[in-house]
């Protein structure tokens, strides 16, 4: 599309996003265990990690896949709230000392700096596990079983060794190593690119079936904007600040990580960000006008500053 960097719809859009977000934050605070049944602390920490903070880029692509499908608010919830506590968990232990040692996630003191090692590593476990509790209830708010299974096949896979795991993995050992531009975009695509997808397509399972041209759309415009999201985190690593950020700004070069910008340049890399912006926005060109929100978070996460 010709305009496909333009600024999100200012009446309509940030309007459905901030609904959305704050469905979310509602859903997620209905999953989480009551905060004064043992043990406590760690379910205080839980919710530490999990709410009051953050874009909800993967609940917003879930909600907005689950409206292109027809998919009932409850089993939207479903798949929005799982792909975020996945998320959460994620986050508590890639900040911990083992990991990336950092110490601000979401402009508040990351989980092990507020409630010790041991308990950030039980609260990655816990939320990890609650995210499949919440995936398998969303037969009892009307999806068919056999979403359900699909969309639990999809969590696992995106959150396992050949994604989101894999891809820390291949990560941490690249520190201080160099990387081609295909070794980078294999890694990402599994850091980063497997759990946006997973939230594209765990939203789209929970309404009507979609043909196969259809879903094949929705992974090629998951693949696209999984990267896309990388990309641009890597450029405001390095333009913007920790205050706007939520959390410690120039890491990737403190601790040598090999990243979009050092491997091409400040330039091609903003490049390659608009070039997956309009290659996700061409995969949705089988929805004609129906995929309009969709369209809109390719837009925002590509011209997003934090």
């Amino acid at each position: 599309r010709d305009d496909a960097l333009s600024a999100p719809n200012a009446e309509l859009f940030p309007d459905w996003c901030q609904r959305q977000a704050k469905r979310s934050e509602a859903a997620l605070e209905r999953c989480l265990p009551d905060e004064t049944v043992l043990p406590a602390e760690l379910h205080r920490a839980m919710a530490y990690a999990v709410l009051g903070g953050g874009k909800r880029i993967r609940p917003l692509l879930a909600y907005a896949a689950a409206e292109l499908s027809e998919a009932p608010a409850s089993v939207a919830d479903c798949a929005a709230c799982a792909v975020e506590l996945i998320h959460a968990y994620s986050l508590v232990h890639d900040d911990m000392p083992c990991m990336d040692n950092d110490v601000l996630r979401r402009g508040k003191p990351t989980v092990h700096v507020a409630f010790g090692e041991a308990n950030a590593m039980l609260v990655g476990d816990a939320l990890q596990a609650l995210a499949f509790e919440v995936v398998a209830k969303a037969h009892e708010c009307g999806a068919r079983p056999e979403a359900v299974v699909r969309m639990t096949q999809e969590l696992a896979q995106a959150a396992g060794s050949l994604g989101m795991a894999g891809g820390q993995a291949i990560d941490l050992a690249a520190v201080g190593k160099a990387m081609s531009r295909e070794q980078l975009q294999a890694m990402h695509e599994r850091k980063t690119g497997a759990m946006l997808r997973a939230a594209v397509v765990m939203g789209a399972l929970g309404g009507r079936v979609l043909s196969a041209t259809e879903q094949q759309a929705l992974v090629r415009f998951s693949q696209s904007i999984g990267l896309a999201f990388q990309v641009v985190d890597d450029i405001l690593d390095v333009q913007a600040d920790s205050a706007t950020l939520g959390k410690t700004a120039g890491k990737d070069a403190l601790n040598d990580k090999p990243t979009y910008v050092s491997v091409l340049g400040m330039s091609e890399a903003e490049a390659f960000a608009r070039d997956l912006c309009c290659e996700a926005h061409e995969a949705l060109a089988t929805f004609a006008n129906t995929a309009h929100r969709l369209h809109e978070l390719a837009d925002l996460i590509v011209l997003r500053k934090s």
